[in-house]
């Protein structure tokens, strides 16, 4: 069966980006005479039919926006809804919620159920917003949106978030300063979070700017809780890693367990960080080090985003917002180099890492 052409497939044609393809449609923007004619010529070429779902939602006053998020499970999420939900509601707002349970089969299925329900845009956290099918359907329909928590390259696409790789990197630096040399990682899923594949490489970034070996990498399911087997593993045959950084809180978590398990104290045997400084891991034992991300900020600004591209049809620019380490009891300098004068450094306040907004 021959593939239903996407406004992706338009833009490859025409030798344009698929912002301008989307000005073209939905008569959103100025676009040169010779592109725009370009972008008609390969809608023509391909057979592509933009159906009327944008059209509809023009029309529409619900006072409703849509908010997508891959696990109602993650409390990182969670934080973002509820800032979402407070500035919506300052507007006058009301808010509908989805989740795809970090199945990207599943995010168009449910961005078609909020629409159905005429909400007038939409705030969402997809798997990868550089590949992605829903995305551009919605860039053709000209439908209003806003990523949070994606960081995505691809041009005209707005976004609230923060610099996952850059981030992941300091606090790679930040465990290299406790001297710590050898690293393994234990990565979400690379196909379900594209945020995920950034944090490692930041991982290697800083590995590499310090000279040091290659880190080991695990990448698991998001919903992983048993790891002693991966941690086993770790431990036998060669060096064994002495900091484990893992790109979700949760992640950490279940690493900590894991490590009981296997009869490992943290962090006198390893070091285990997480990523997105949830409430909760703040007051486990031994409480954790994460870098924070802004979540409740970042729903709120996407929000807000949102409702300015709604009032005045502006397309909102890619915003960063900064990001901070928050030591915790999880991390300690390595056995090899414990000595009075290396000690985990447990200040009362978070180290913050100075963010941009571009």
């Amino acid at each position: 069966m021959r593939k239903t052409p996407t406004i992706r497939d338009v833009a490859r044609v025409a030798g344009v980006s698929i912002a301008t393809v989307s000005r073209v449609i939905n008569g959103t923007g100025p676009v040169a005479a010779d592109r725009a004619e370009a972008v008609r010529a390969a809608m023509a070429e391909i057979g592509f039919r933009p159906n009327a779902i944008g059209r509809q939602l023009k029309t529409s006053s619900s006072r409703t926006i849509g908010i997508l998020v891959p696990s109602l499970f993650n409390p990182v999420f969670a934080d973002s809804v509820q800032g979402c939900q407070e500035a919506a509601g300052a507007a006058g707002y009301a808010t509908l919620l989805a989740a795809t349970d970090y199945d990207p089969g599943r995010e168009r299925s449910a961005v078609e159920a909020l629409l159905a329900n005429r909400v007038e845009g939409l705030v969402l956290t997809v798997a990868d917003a550089a590949e992605n099918e829903t995305l551009d359907m919605l860039d053709a329909e000209g439908v209003p949106y806003v990523l949070v928590y994606n960081q995505p390259d691809e041009g005209g696409r707005p976004a609230v978030t923060i610099d996952n790789r850059r981030a992941m990197a300091d606090l790679v630096r930040y465990l290299i300063g406790l001297g710590h040399q050898r690293f393994a990682m234990i990565a979400g899923s690379f196909t379900a979070s594209d945020r995920s594949r950034l944090r490692f490489e930041g991982f290697a970034d800083a590995l590499r700017e310090a000279a040091l070996p290659p880190g080991l990498l695990l990448e698991v399911r998001f919903d992983d809780t048993e790891m002693a087997p991966l941690l086993a593993g770790l431990f036998s045959g060669r060096p064994a890693p002495t900091a484990l950084v893992c790109t979700t809180d949760l992640l950490a978590l279940a690493a900590i367990r894991s490590c009981r398990a296997l009869g490992l104290a943290v962090p006198r045997d390893l070091t285990v960080t997480g990523f997105d400084g949830i409430a909760l891991s703040a007051l486990t034992s031994p409480s954790l080090t994460s870098l924070v991300q802004p979540s409740h900020a970042m729903g709120q600004q996407a929000v807000g985003h949102l409702l300015g591209r709604l009032g005045t049809g502006a397309t909102p620019r890619q915003v960063i917002l900064p990001h901070q380490i928050r030591p915790g009891e999880s991390a300690a300098a390595p056995p090899s180099v414990r000595r009075a004068d290396v000690i985990p450094l447990r200040p009362t306040a978070p180290i913050a890492i100075k963010g941009e907004t571009s």
